[in-house]
């Protein structure tokens, strides 16, 4: 058999007749079209890419095109900006509440103690105000302890008009400092900022993940257009050798006309061979369309694809690599932070209907005066204490149940955490002893298919000499074929084994380096939450010496 071709700039792909004249009517169409166009279509159509197909390439489009990214990435961006609310809830900040101005023109009923009934009282006031206030969170060692520090100023003017139509002007000036401390409850403060940043790491474990469900698929498209750009050059080698076997049965034939019938037998081997060279053309054309279509090239833009057969053997420490399947992969962080948001829901279910207690104080100067230019002289002290207090005393057990429910939640999340463990060390410990099995399957058919190459050219030498008939030559053709087949079967299954293998633990064995490295996503996102996609130059060694599909020498 013929080996692989190595010519990309060659076409791959042939039209038949009719679909040329489809493109000419459609060429004859776009040249009326093109003036009204715009000159940047003219560039894009005059000057189509020619694409290499490695996988790095196609992960790359894939990641850069991806509507999925997209999305993962603005959804990191919107936990961003919250943990940065929440980060920001922790500084200081400064309010100013206005009542500018406040009219009331109003007749109320009340109750008159002296004349021992209610009596209809207008009230006629105008009220100007305003409080300027700088608030803090307390921070103990760095934490917030739930409570509030402020300094505040609060000022008003009180107009009050009599029915005579006389003003009563009173201003009013007060600063303080306030405290305000919740006592027995959850720190909700603590608990925000935990869970913004537990939101925003799980957002980039999804997308991590995201990342490499990418790899995988373009992986399997990968080795799809792989698998049958070698199974065309498979029939490619059998038309090869049988066209040189009847180029023998002819000459056979013209020595002794007994063997004429040997050349019927090889020509229609050989027409079978070539159909199947056609039917494996037409999967590369319609595999390479769905790639391009799937990498959102352009139809004018044309592929070049080298398949290369890596046969360097993958050493896999069972251990490590459950060891990074626990730690590289986000399956078990995300548990965490569930089970992390189940105990602070069971905080809040204990706070619903429990002992509470509020502490509240501030002191500070105030003055009430008619003049305002007096407001700031001689002020009085003011202060305020106030401790409220919430005690539950019976509610039929409505609090208790709903903390056993939160703690039933809690027990889940943990069994889930063993659970997920268990199952990612059977499942990493099998598929690490299906690459090994497959490995060894693989190098075992690469042996026979180098035999059977062998034979095959053994049977051309006896075919010549006579002492085998063309059925007996034409069956050890297809043998070689046979095995050609079986080896890029187990070849194939091999390279599944290790892409499952990389999707379980998130690292490339092959080159001792985490997935994401590989294909340069940054461990820790950039502050804009757009991920810095580029392909590595990394790559396994390749065998230089080994090719399944080499030529025989020609004798």
């Amino acid at each position: 058999m013929r080996p692989p071709s190595t010519d990309t700039t060659r076409p791959r792909f042939h039209q038949s007749g009719n679909r040329g004249r489809k493109v000419g009517r459609w060429a004859l169409a776009l040249a009326l079209c093109l003036p009204f166009l715009g000159s940047e279509q003219l560039v894009a159509q005059e000057d189509p890419q020619v694409i290499e197909l490695t996988l790095e390439r196609m992960v790359d489009l894939t990641l850069s095109r991806s509507y999925r990214v997209r999305r993962l990435n603005l959804d990191i961006q919107r936990d961003q900006y919250n943990l940065h609310a929440e980060r920001a809830n922790l500084k200081s900040s400064v309010e100013m509440d206005l009542t500018v101005p406040a009219f009331r023109l109003t007749s109320e009923p009340k109750w008159n103690s002296t004349l021992q009934k209610n009596e209809i009282v207008q009230e006629n006031t105008r009220r100007w105000e305003g409080e300027l206030s700088v608030r803090q969170p307390v921070m103990l060692f760095g934490y917030p302890t739930n409570g509030y520090l402020s300094f505040n100023n609060r000022m008003y003017r009180y107009n009050q008009i009599d029915d005579d139509g006389v003003e009563d002007v009173d201003y009013y000036n007060r600063y303080y400092i306030s405290y305000n401390q919740p006592l027995f409850q959850p720190n909700r403060l603590k608990n925000d900022l935990e869970q913004a940043e537990m939101n925003l790491e799980r957002t980039q474990l999804e997308f991590y993940g995201d990342v490499v469900d990418i790899v995988d698929n373009v992986s399997g498209d990968y080795y799809d257009l792989f698998e049958e750009y070698f199974t065309r050059d498979i029939y490619l080698g059998l038309t090869e050798d049988l066209e040189r076997a009847l180029g023998i049965a002819q000459e056979l034939a013209t020595v002794d006309s007994v063997r004429s019938i040997d050349v019927d037998q090889i020509q229609i081997e050989l027409a079978n061979a070539r159909e199947n060279v056609q039917s494996a053309e037409s999967s590369i054309r319609l595999e390479t369309a769905s790639i391009k279509r799937d990498l959102g090239l352009a139809d004018t833009d044309s592929v070049a694809f080298l398949p290369v057969f890596y046969l360097d053997p993958v050493e896999i420490d069972i251990d490590q690599a459950v060891d990074y399947a626990m730690e590289l992969t986000p399956r078990m962080r995300e548990l965490d932070i569930s089970h992390r948001n189940s105990e602070i829901r069971l905080e809040e279910t204990k706070s619903r209907g429990g002992f509470r207690l509020d502490l509240n104080m501030s002191y500070g100067r105030e003055r009430r005066d008619e003049e305002v230019d007096k407001l700031w002289v001689d002020p009085d002290n003011s202060y305020t204490v106030n401790v409220n207090a919430y005690v539950p005393v019976w509610d039929w057990g409505e609090r208790d149940a709903r903390i056993a429910s939160s703690e039933i939640s809690i027990q889940q999340s943990l069994l889930r955490i063993e659970e997920a463990e268990l199952q990612i060390v059977s499942s990493v410990r099998n598929e690490v002893l299906n690459v090994q099995d497959r490995e060894s399957r693989t190098f075992a058919m690469r042996e026979n298919l180098d035999l059977a190459q062998e034979v095959s050219e053994t049977s051309f030498q006896r075919y010549h000499t006579g002492a085998i008939t063309a059925l007996d030559l034409i069956l050890s053709l297809r043998r070689e074929a046979d095995t050609a087949e079986n080896f890029l079967d187990a070849y194939m299954g091999w390279r599944g084994s290790l892409r499952r293998v990389q999707e379980m633990t998130y690292f490339d064995f092959e080159r001792g380096i985490p997935v994401l490295e590989r294909f340069g996503v940054e461990d820790r996102l950039p502050s804009n939450g757009l991920a810095e996609l580029r392909p590595s130059d990394a790559t396994p060694a390749i065998d230089p010496e080994f090719d399944p599909f080499k030529e025989r020498r020609r004798d």
